[in-house]
């Protein structure tokens, strides 16, 4: 049985097929990233293992939150591992968690589910604090307004 004592963990089952969901989460960054008003800035996304990421977070106020990690396992349309315990120059740097998003088919729609595995019950404890149900929750159902969009054939 897996530990789960310092996870945070969203999940949606968004009406959409995984191609769509895959397709928003990967393309269309900037438009779910960060909950609303809040608008993310892809600067790098390399996706695939040991690949970079790098992004900003602009508040509403003129925020500037940087934001960079490296993937550690990629599997297209299934599933993302990500870090910021390393920056992409494989340089140590303040870790606060290992992210991982997963896609699987469900009930002619896709459960989306992002997970946030913390190295200490006390920096879960303080991702919490920050709002990560309201936060990331807004999140997924951005992730979710743009994977419906895009089956519909939007853009």
């Amino acid at each position: 049985m897996t530990d789960t004592t310092h996870e945070l963990t969203v999940t949606r089952l968004i009406d959409a097929p995984r191609e769509a969901v895959w397709r928003a989460w990967t393309d269309h960054g900037e438009e779910w990233l960060c909950p609303r008003p809040w608008r993310a800035e892809v600067l790098e996304m390399d996706l695939r293992s040991g690949g970079a990421s790098r992004m900003m977070f602009h508040g509403p106020d003129g925020e500037a939150m940087p934001l960079q990690g490296v993937y550690l396992e990629v599997r297209p349309g299934e599933r993302v591992v990500s870090t910021d315990a390393l920056d992409p120059d494989w340089r140590p740097h303040g870790p606060f968690m290992v992210r991982v998003d997963e896609f699987a088919d469900e009930g002619g729609g896709t459960r989306y589910t992002a997970t946030a595995r913390h190295w200490t019950a006390e920096a879960r404890a303080q991702h919490e604090a920050m709002g990560f149900e309201a936060g990331w929750g807004a999140s997924a159902d951005q992730l979710a307004e743009v994977a419906k969009r895009l089956a519909a054939g939007g853009a």
